[in-house]
């Protein structure tokens, strides 16, 4: 399977976003998903992985979140637990293959189930959104640490149980069991982006989120 790079990557995300703004916001976001993944993928138990895999994951996960945008530059929050869906869509229309685009469709939280959008009535065909692969799961457990939620912010592991747990227990296990599996990124360091001019300095934005009132910090269901 032919893996595509950064630049060619960086190529689709400025072509399906709809505005430059749009761009920066999640082109970043998949930058800094990846650095915490490759961050994690230094530990010698991971070396097995395969760290191209995961760098494609990682930067094309949360490419459908362009299709949210309305014509007004405003994204659709109330239907962007779809954003996932979307992406597996455009990477489709581009001739990826599915091991590809399941990277966007099975990240949501810490994996959607038939049962979840049967019982929350979420905009989603029922089936099971659920990451399979080691891969497919670092992906998904990368992207918990970070969101685009204004202000753009980290989210500690404890932050992100605290906040998972409003879906249930189980949740909670299953954001447990991946910190298991990979451990806990240092998100007091510098998380490597995708260039040296996007390198991220953690403690201040840490800072400013938990400097922020209440009702910016926590983002809306299932937004990563």
């Amino acid at each position: 399977m032919r893996i595509p790079g950064p630049a060619e990557i960086r190529a689709l995300h400025e072509k399906y976003a709809p505005t430059t703004e749009a761009f920066a916001l999640v082109h970043r976001h998949c930058e800094i998903v990846w650095g915490i993944a490759a961050q994690l993928l230094s530990a010698p138990h991971l070396a097995h992985l395969d760290a191209e895999l995961v760098r494609a994951g990682c930067l094309l996960h949360d490419i459908g979140v362009y299709r949210l945008y309305g014509a007004d530059g405003r994204l659709d929050h109330r239907n962007y637990i779809r954003h996932g869906l979307l992406g597996h869509e455009i990477l489709e229309a581009e001739g990826f293959p599915e091991a590809l685009r399941r990277f966007c469709s099975h990240h949501t939280g810490v994996g959607l189930t038939r049962q979840d959008i049967v019982s929350q009535g979420l905009p989603l065909p029922p089936a099971d959104y659920v990451a399979v692969t080691e891969e497919e799961r670092l992906v998904m457990y990368a992207d918990k640490f970070h969101t685009k939620s204004r202000p753009s912010a980290f989210l500690s592991p404890d932050e992100y149980a605290t906040y998972v747990r409003r879906f249930g227990e189980d949740k909670v296990a299953a954001f447990e069991a991946l910190r298991t599996e990979f451990g806990d990124p240092d998100l007091d360091g510098s998380v490597p982006c995708g260039s040296v001019a996007a390198d991220v300095r953690t403690a201040h934005v840490k800072a400013a989120w938990k400097s922020a009132p209440n009702t910016a910090k926590g983002p809306s269901r299932h937004v990563r």
